[in-house]
């Protein structure tokens, strides 16, 4: 089976788990993110099936994990969020979040990155 299938196939295993792991946890507060935009439900629903196991050379998202994003990060975290935005490599544009807008991304990318720490 190849990557990206098992990249879909994982990304709909999150979203049916998307429930029970959600929680009730702090939402971001950034006032250009869609309306009820929650960075956990969304990561759980759209990013965490490549982004947990590094499922394509994603950089995996958890405590101590900053160290796979520290290279991404030499060039600024715009261009993280510009590579999230557009797509690089493996990941599709804006990833697996199909109705998110750009400052969506944004506070995606930065939830995962104060996850990892």
């Amino acid at each position: 089976m190849n990557n990206f299938l098992k990249a879909g196939l994982m990304a709909i295993t999150a979203c049916a788990a998307t429930s029970s792991f959600a929680g009730n946890s702090e939402e971001l507060q950034l006032a250009q993110v869609s309306d009820g935009f929650n960075a956990e439900q969304k990561y759980m629903a759209s990013c965490f099936a490549c982004h947990s196991t590094g499922a394509a050379g994603a950089p995996k998202v958890g405590a101590g994990m900053m160290s796979e994003w520290e290279p991404r990060l030499e060039k600024g975290l715009d261009a993280v969020v510009a590579n999230a935005i557009n797509g690089v490599n493996a990941m599709p544009a804006k990833g697996l979040c199909f109705d998110c807008n750009e400052d969506d991304i944004r506070a995606l990318v930065e939830y995962m990155l104060e996850t990892s720490q």
